[in-house]
């Protein structure tokens, strides 16, 4: 009798591929989606948005949360029916048609692709203001090496990980906070006493309106803080990851919007009242504003302090942006669509995506070239035309196609809520930045220049993906 261990070692085991593990439960995935976003991104962003908004950044603010939870609800019912890693791209492609998911997939790649280049870049300015005379490129190739090898280690790694690290930011936003309530609370402000500069008292409705105040510029710096809350959507790229994904992944998007909404609402209400008029007058770098006002608030102890503690942050959503992107990026290379056996593989030792988590940290190098404020601005592009889509994608796949809109439950939940989220984000599309529509507009011409060479000049569909683990869902047949 021959035995188990004298067999060929390609037949003593059946060769499976090896694939996405279902780890991940509702803490998890939110505090993921919060080191996502980074709260204390907040004081990156405050200069140039309090400029575009004419000083009403907490209004901006709530502009943009409002549209976010609207399109949490739609991702909400997406993941529902469809829970993939492929997050937008799979919706639309599924709902809508396979070469509108492409685009959308190529436009959200823009998107995730940038989000890690962003991290790096804030870190980079961090340690710059900290260690002037130590070349940019030794911060940018360090940190893009840690990132890809904390995702190398696996998902759950990431979450844990994460998980200390916004605690962390929480506490320095608490103390942040308290001390400019501090300062307001004596009667001053950046500009010195409140009353010889005409600065307002700690309540008042001034910082959310004013008679300056002007809806265009309102939602011009929503457009902007769309940035600010990437990530809610991305933690629809773990859907293959978390465990009852379709009871889990709903409510953790739309809490990971929700909290980090209020966090920047109550902060920025704080800090735009301490820093009143034109942010030209306090800061340098408009753009990059987290290291100015820190020295302004509390010194430059508690600037070196809390710059220290916001590299970590900043590397926290790096790698939490670095993990939904390689994983965007393998459900498109499992679909085919985009090279298959570099994309769509996954290591049978640690169970990432570990071909394209080495590829992302390759593209983020290149934010030793770019600034942050045109990384924003191409990123804002990628995650409005996603959110887009997804309201769409939720009315075509459930009134369309599953004829449900006949209940008011029904009608609210498909038809009401996704257009309003629509048309939240359509307002928005009408304020974006020119340099941001120009580039993502290029960015989708090489995109649709592809799918038209994939797809043998559109006469048919790139190949649909419709065997998901968790998916009970038929494939559609376009064409």
């Amino acid at each position: 009798m021959t035995a188990l261990t004298d067999r060929p070692a390609s037949t003593a085991l059946p060769l499976t591929p090896a694939r996405l593990q279902k780890t991940l439960l509702l803490w998890h995935v939110v505090v993921i989606g919060l080191a996502y976003i980074q709260p204390m991104t907040l004081l990156d962003t405050f200069g140039m948005v309090s400029r575009d908004s004419l000083q009403h950044v907490p209004a901006s603010y709530l502009v943009a949360l409002l549209a976010v939870l609207l399109t949490s609800l739609s991702y909400g019912h997406m993941i529902r029916r469809y829970p993939s890693s492929g997050s937008a791209y799979t919706y639309a492609q599924k709902a809508l048609h396979p070469h509108v998911g492409f685009m959308v997939g190529w436009a959200s790649l823009l998107d995730y692709l940038l989000s890690p280049m962003v991290n790096i870049l804030l870190a980079r300015i961090y340690l710059s203001s900290m260690f002037p005379e130590v070349n940019h490129w030794v911060w940018i190739i360090g940190l893009t090496a840690l990132m890809v090898c904390v995702n190398l280690r696996g998902i759950r790694f990431v979450a844990h990980l994460n998980g200390l690290i916004v605690c962390l930011q929480l506490l320095v936003i608490a103390i942040f906070t308290a001390l400019v309530w501090r300062d307001l609370h004596a009667g001053q402000n950046a500009l010195g006493a409140i009353a010889e500069h005409g600065g307002q008292g700690l309540w008042t409705l001034t910082p959310f309106w004013s008679a300056q105040a002007e809806v265009g510029a309102l939602i011009t710096g929503a457009t902007i803080l769309c940035f600010s809350f990437t990530g809610f959507d991305a933690l629809s790229s773990l859907a293959e990851e978390t465990r009852d994904t379709r009871n889990t992944l709903p409510k953790a998007i739309f809490l990971t919007a929700l909290i980090s909404g209020l966090i920047f609402i109550a902060a920025t209400y704080f800090l735009q009242l301490y820093f009143p008029g034109d942010p030209k007058q306090y800061f340098a770098a408009v753009d990059e504003t987290q290291p100015e006002i820190l020295a302004l608030v509390g010194g430059a102890l508690f600037k070196s302090v809390v710059l220290s503690i916001a590299i970590v942050t900043v590397m926290a959503s790096g790698i939490a942006a670095h993990a939904g992107v390689s994983r965007l990026m393998y459900v498109m290379g499992r679909d085919g669509v985009i090279h298959k056996r570099f994309f769509g593989h996954i290591s049978p030792r640690s169970f990432t995506p570990s071909h394209n988590i080495v590829l992302v940290g390759a593209i983020a190098l290149c934010a030793g070239w770019l600034s942050l404020e045109y990384v924003v601005a191409l990123i804002s592009f990628g995650a409005l035309t996603a959110f887009s889509f997804v309201h769409l994608s939720v009315m075509a796949e459930y009134v369309w196609r599953q004829g449900r809109w006949h209940s008011l439950g029904d009608r609210l939940r498909y038809v009401v809520t996704p257009a309003l989220g629509f048309v939240s984000v359509g307002v928005m599309w009408l304020e974006v930045e020119p340099v941001s529509l120009k580039s993502g507009l290029i960015w989708a011409s090489l995109g649709l220049c592809y799918l038209a060479f994939v797809t043998s000049g559109f006469r048919k569909a790139p190949p649909p993906y419709g065997d998901s683990a968790d998916s009970d869902a038929t494939p559609l047949h376009f064409g």
